[in-house]
């Protein structure tokens, strides 16, 4: 009995260690938080979903800023909704001609001033490492909502959400990444989250253009039970996928408009294609979509894409909440909180 009591406690101390670990945390990569605050802040995403009520003032009092360098229509639309109805408010911009950019103030200035404002900050920017810098200039919490081909952390929580739904499991699955494999900062974060998990076969489609950069390969190479192949048929590997994440190719990170529309149309997702592959894979995708899947595919029971949504707007009420430090009213970690012997 005494061992048992001990266990419930350690159980519970290390659940509650978890979880307030993440208070007033940056996060620029979900490498900044460990694999057993990602299976919490799952597991908190999936209490939301049914106790939307109970959490309505989580953060009441609470701020967000949404300072957003670069065109939104999810993602800004997401934290902010994921703030108010946590109970909290919003202020922000979604264009950097929308600011004091325009008139050349620095990021870092911006967020000096934002952050007296505010309690957190989700910033999205073109250039590649600006979140990491900005959680240089201020203490306030910032939330990488997209640098530039770089990482998209919060569309990964997303991803994991629809997978795990999905499958009940983030490991033992063959998973297939589609389209533009070299810019899609989704794709980066997604591959480098599923090595955690482990057990893991990445099927990366792409033409030879927008091959997946060398060190996303790197970390599937470093991950002993992860493997990965590269080709340029989809039809040819389709058969075999668990999981489909086709992306769109981003003109905005093309110099060369001619290459761009030479590689546009390279893969275009369509009913017909999608009787080839399996009867559970599902279809994901971070949007928006131009036209790499054909609409046909919408009532297709395997499109998860506007899942994705969803689960995107309540893994970002999980993660708010979690690096404010408040507590959702009436939740407790259930057994798929778990802490890894390595962690």
């Amino acid at each position: 009995m005494t061992n048992a009591i001990s266990s419930s406690l350690h159980q519970t101390f290390s659940r509650s260690t978890i979880a307030n670990s993440l208070a007033g945390k940056s996060v620029v990569t979900l490498d900044d938080i460990s694999t057993a605050q990602i299976r919490m802040l799952l597991d908190k995403a999936r209490y939301i979903d049914s106790h939307r009520k109970e959490v309505a003032h989580t953060c009441d009092g609470r701020v967000l800023a949404t300072l957003f360098y670069e065109p939104s229509t999810r993602t800004r639309l997401s934290f902010e909704t994921a703030m108010l109805r946590l109970g909290g408010k919003v202020i922000g911009f979604a264009g950097a001609q929308l600011s004091s950019a325009s008139k050349g103030e620095t990021v870092n200035d911006t967020l000096k001033v934002v952050s007296n404002y505010v309690d957190v900050v989700a910033m999205r920017h073109p250039k590649e490492g600006a979140a990491f810098v900005a959680t240089q200039a201020v203490s306030t919490p910032i939330i990488n909502a997209g640098d530039g081909g770089h990482m998209h952390p919060t569309q990964t929580l997303a991803d994991l959400a629809t997978i795990l739904a999905r499958f009940g499991r983030l490991n033992n699955l063959t998973v297939g990444l589609c389209g533009d494999l070299t810019y899609g900062r989704t794709v980066h974060s997604l591959i480098e989250t599923l090595c955690r998990f482990g057990n893991v076969h990445f099927v990366l489609i792409s033409p030879d253009e927008l091959k997946t950069p060398q060190y996303v390969i790197d970390r599937i190479n470093d991950t002993p039970s992860c493997t990965y192949e590269e080709t340029r048929d989809l039809m040819e590997v389709i058969g075999k996928l668990d999981v489909l994440y086709m992306t769109r190719v981003q003109e905005e990170r093309f110099t060369d408009r001619e290459q761009y529309l030479r590689l546009r149309d390279t893969y275009i997702l369509t009913e017909e294609k999608l009787q080839k592959a399996k009867s559970h894979m599902p279809v994901l995708h971070p949007l928006p979509r131009i036209n790499e899947i054909s609409v046909d595919v919408d009532d297709d029971p395997r499109a998860a894409y506007f899942e994705q949504v969803k689960n995107g707007m309540l893994m970002r009420m999980a993660l708010e909440s979690s690096v404010l430090g408040d507590e959702l009213c009436g939740y407790e970690p259930t057994d798929f909180v778990n802490v890894p012997e390595d962690e």
